[in-house]
């Protein structure tokens, strides 16, 4: 079972890897990819696992203390997630730096209300292919993995709201 897993896993990620490697593929609707399942702490320490938020859907956003676009992007995507969690849409922020310190200032700087997790040893961002600062995804409510996005301008959250709504309509 667990060498199923493995594989299973794997091939999400060459599959997810394959799409973000393509340069016109900045934001994307996907065919359905069942998401690989994750747990990483939260800032509480409390681990918080994909799977337990399935039958909701989950933007992932990965991000950086060091990213500029990451800055411009946290307050429209606290937004966003204050608008749409009534309606079962929840939102993870997950940095990838190995010191929680840097992540920590940040986020007094740029304070949200979306959970934010760490991935010190980029174990997840790497299994979801990550190459670029930010990164956003969507899994709708049966845990699938449906769009993908890569960076952050300013206008991008017209696709984020987009994509979002669209999810949220599927039941």
């Amino acid at each position: 079972m667990r060498t199923r897993a493995m594989n299973l896993a794997a091939s999400f990620a060459l599959a997810l890897a394959s799409l973000l490697s393509t340069p016109a593929a900045r934001a994307t609707d996907i065919a359905p990819i069942p998401a690989a399942d994750f747990s990483l702490p939260g800032r509480d320490g409390k681990p918080v696992s994909l799977s337990s938020l399935r039958g909701q859907v989950v933007m992932v956003n990965f991000w950086a203390s060091w990213c500029g676009p990451c800055r411009q992007e946290f307050p429209i995507l606290d937004q966003i997630y204050g608008k749409y969690r009534p309606m079962g849409f929840t939102l993870l922020g997950v940095n990838v730096e190995s010191e929680a310190d840097l992540a920590n200032r940040f986020l007094a700087q740029a304070p949200v209300a979306f959970p934010i997790l760490f991935d010190r040893d980029n174990t997840t961002s790497s299994l979801y292919g990550v190459s670029a600062m930010p990164t956003t995804l969507l899994v709708d409510r049966q845990g699938r993995v449906r769009w993908v996005h890569r960076a952050y301008k300013p206008g991008d959250e017209n696709l984020y709201l987009d994509a979002v709504r669209k999810l949220l309509r599927e039941k």
